[in-house]
């Protein structure tokens, strides 16, 4: 007579899921940490976005979730977070709960429990752990996905992987990052600022490539197919027209963007004024 086994179940590190971040969440976390309690060490909170047939997780919004914890307890206020969702979907139907997040630099203990919570939102949640000290200006982000530990029929527990992630970012949005990583800033970049900023790093790839081409042509370094073609699409994509022409476009396009600056900072100001005389108003 054979004899039963029990099998230890222990799943593969390789998910196949891929997240890709869209800078706002972070922006959105870090502001939630700013205001916090003083008694909380860390903030959780909804993310929103797609999930694709490929695995593939879009995280486009968070909102903060209000929670408590205390030893091996926690307590997620799960009627804000019904609300919270329910105000999202009549303003972007599209996007749903993809997962969660928590600032700090690790995993906690209470996370599997937050992370079984979010599990009956969503068949596969994401855990984004988001590290707001920015120690020595690096960006310590990442995230997770939870499989199941098992003994036989009988769950252990949840076991954290790591994903893939994919931080997507336009240059005005990369310029606001860089800031954000700096723990201390005088002033926030305006747009010539930020303009200047965006040219000097481009000159900086400009002569990256120059040193690449001289070096090759002098047998320095082998030469790349993949690269040189990119390179020639690259150069092909580039629209020929003459020097004058180009400052011209260039100074019409930053006179066009100090009249829109112009024009809202009028209307801030004339928005202020009707708000205190107003204000004024009812008060007499």
């Amino acid at each position: 007579m054979a004899m039963g086994r029990t099998v230890l179940h222990m799943p593969s590190g390789h998910t196949g899921v891929v997240a890709k971040l869209h800078p706002t969440v972070l922006f959105n976390i870090c502001d939630s940490f700013i205001r916090r309690n003083d008694q909380q060490e860390r903030v959780i909170g909804t993310l929103l976005g797609s999930i694709s047939a490929d695995g593939t997780v879009e995280i486009r919004n968070s909102y903060a979730v209000p929670h408590s914890e205390q030893a091996d307890q926690v307590a997620v206020d799960i009627d804000y977070n019904r609300t919270m969702y329910e105000l999202h979907q009549r303003v972007n139907p599209k996007e749903v709960v993809v997962g969660w997040y928590s600032t700090g630099s690790s995993l906690s203990p209470s996370d599997t429990l937050i992370h079984d919570f979010y599990g009956r939102e969503v068949a596969n949640p994401v855990l984004l752990i988001v590290d707001t000290a920015f120690a020595e200006e690096k960006v310590n982000i990442k995230v997770f996905v939870s499989t199941l530990l098992t003994l036989g029929e009988r769950q252990l527990a949840a076991q954290f992987h790591e994903v893939q992630l994919d931080l997507r970012l336009v240059e005005a949005e990369r310029i606001g990052f860089d800031v954000l990583k700096k723990t201390m800033v005088e002033k926030l970049p305006n747009d010539l600022e930020g303009l200047e900023a965006t040219i000097e790093r481009l000159q900086e790839m400009i002569d990256r490539v120059f040193r690449y081409v001289d070096d090759v042509l002098e047998g320095q370094i082998e030469p790349d197919n993949s690269i040189g073609r990119f390179l020639a699409d690259t150069m092909s994509a580039v629209p020929r027209i003459s020097s004058d022409a180009f400052d011209k476009l260039f100074n019409d396009s930053v006179q066009d963007l100090l009249l829109v600056l112009y024009l809202a900072n009028l209307t801030k100001t004339q928005l202020t004024l009707a708000e205190k005389l107003n204000t004024a108003a009812q008060i007499l």
